[in-house]
């Protein structure tokens, strides 16, 4: 996906550092032309090494880097000297990033702290001299190793945002406003459908200086995880999050059918996304009285905590972020998904025919 600035998709031809040769070299002095072998190893072939940087969001400073090559190792020399290493090519990445081989589809890498390095693809060994190989029986070795090859091919880099809570609705269900409100970030707001085309990030302050990170991503349409709309590039955001907020407007026309056409799409795509913790948000309560919000309330799932808020008045932030906090630091078996609870109806019913 290309937005703007947000770029989180990148496909580079990567190219590792092949080793140096080993050297098949003989010492020869002024009183014994014959001492021996002195042949050096050849030098490691470059790594491309993979660094977790938190100040990074995005893939955009990779646009233009879309080859990477190390450098190979340097040949052994004579009186055992060792070639030099091939320089490291070391490429900072956003946390949550994920390295494929583009051909096979394997997952190679995957950064998820600040700091961390992953050796993505390894250079060459360097090959051994002929003065590794020298013994009782074989005194005057005359062979050396070649260096190990690179290894070169297609690569994909793909981010993931990292985020304790993903906003999931519909376009224009108020998540924008919400992060904006509860956050220092600043999305584009707009009275219209599709404002986000990319996610925002943004960190809540909680009580004594707790904070937890929330993401705004692009809302989800009917048909998503069929392409649909920004379809899979923006599923694939939200299997970072480990509680899900869903953000219904309260002038929907059917919210519970709002809600079961979310959960789909989610189920659709990945069926794992099945077993975080929901929780859901009437967002827009400022136009409802009590009597609507108990009919509302009627309507929604038994099982999905919920909540009535508005961005513009501030009603039921403060109730928002405590149900959040706990969602993130409870047992998870206090909020459950749709799965989990089919799941432990399952368990019940079985428990029942075997008693």
């Amino acid at each position: 996906m290309e937005r703007g600035n947000f770029v989180d998709y990148i496909r580079i031809f990567a190219k590792s550092g092949k080793g140096g040769a080993g050297s098949s070299h003989f010492m020869r002095t002024k009183y014994n032309p014959e001492a021996g072998p002195d042949g050096g190893d050849g030098g490691r072939g470059g790594h491309i090494i993979l660094r977790g940087n938190s100040q990074l969001w995005t893939l955009l400073h990779l646009r233009w880097y879309k080859n990477v090559v190390a450098e190979d190792g340097g040949n052994g020399r004579d009186n055992n000297s060792t070639g030099k290493n091939g320089e490291d090519v070391i490429i900072e990445v956003p946390l949550g990033t994920q390295a494929f081989d583009e051909e096979t589809g394997d997952l190679e890498a995957e950064i998820l702290h600040h700091g961390e390095e992953v050796i993505w693809i390894p250079g060459g060994q360097g090959g051994r001299g002929n003065s590794y190989f020298k013994s009782a029986t074989n005194q005057a070795p005359e062979y050396a190793q070649p260096g190990m090859p690179s290894i070169e091919g297609w690569k994909v880099l793909e981010l993931k945002i990292l985020a304790d809570v993903g906003l999931v609705g519909f376009p224009n269900a108020g998540k924008s406003t919400l992060l904006s409100t509860i956050t220092a970030a600043r999305p584009k707001i707009a009275d219209y459908a599709f404002t986000t085309l990319t996610p925002n990030l943004g960190m809540v302050p909680y009580r004594n200086d707790r904070s937890f990170a929330i993401a705004d991503l692009p809302g989800i349409i009917e048909g998503a995880h069929e392409g649909k709309g920004l379809g899979h590039r923006f599923l694939r955001h939200i299997e970072r999050n480990s509680v899900l907020l869903f953000l219904i407007p309260a002038d929907s026309d059917d919210h519970r059918k709002d809600f079961d056409v979310l959960v789909n799409e989610l189920e659709q795509y990945n069926p794992e996304l099945l077993d975080k913790q929901f929780l859901l948000a009437i967002s827009k309560s400022d136009m409802l009285d009590d009597e609507l919000k108990e009919a509302i309330a009627e309507e929604l799932p038994e099982d999905v905590p919920h909540v009535f808020i508005s961005s513009v008045t501030q009603q039921g932030l403060s109730e928002l972020k405590d149900m959040l906090w706990q969602a993130l630091n409870s047992d998870t078996q206090q909020v459950r998904g749709p799965q989990q609870e089919e799941e432990d109806d399952d368990e019940d019913d079985e428990a029942e025919e075997e008693a």
